[in-house]
């Protein structure tokens, strides 16, 4: 789960089944009863109607945790970090990062950082077309060390300079779910 909407989709899905949630949040749900192995099929089923998967190999949920981590830390809070990503994501997940910098890049086929950067340059853009923020604001917000910095990453994904995109009359974004998902 990576959105608002996502949590509100599981949610509902649990009460169809009339089961009651401890919690439900960015890649992780914890119900008050056990699950039978018929339940986790018809939550499985419920699930994907939405688009959404219910996981239950580790590497595959620590890796969700990883993405949700970092896309709720660039698109949904007003400051990043400033402690190093891998420090703030060792950090929150209580693991050692070099281990989940090795899991993350053997199964999503990137780099934790290269795809902290994909959405990094995703967030310039969405705060680009808002036009609230200068070049020079939107760098300092999601703490790059200048304007050069950010100008040339944006270039490296997207192929244009910032001003060039504000330019463009189709100005595409990604949605969240589905930055990063295919190799660079």
């Amino acid at each position: 789960m990576v959105s608002t909407r996502c949590k509100l989709v599981v949610k509902d899905a649990l009460k169809k089944m009339n089961l009651h949630f401890i919690v439900v949040e960015l890649g992780e749900i914890d119900v008050m009863e056990d699950l039978s192995l018929a339940q986790q099929e018809e939550l499985k089923k419920e699930l994907l109607v939405s688009g959404l998967e219910l996981m239950d190999d580790k590497r595959a949920v620590l890796i969700e945790k990883i993405k949700n981590i970092i896309v709720e830390m660039i698109h949904y809070s007003d400051e990043l970090p400033k402690v190093n990503y891998s420090d703030y994501i060792s950090e929150k997940l209580q693991r050692d990062y070099t281990y989940l910098s090795n899991i993350f890049s053997e199964v999503k086929g990137i780099t934790i950082q290269q795809f902290i950067i994909i959405h990094k340059i995703e967030r310039a853009k969405e705060l680009l077309l808002y036009d609230e923020l200068n070049l020079t604001e939107i760098s300092y917000k999601l703490n790059y060390s200048s304007v050069a910095h950010l100008s040339n990453q944006f270039k490296k994904v997207t192929g244009l300079s910032p001003s060039h995109f504000k330019q463009l009359k189709d100005k595409r974004r990604n949605p969240i779910e589905e930055i990063g998902n295919s190799i660079l």
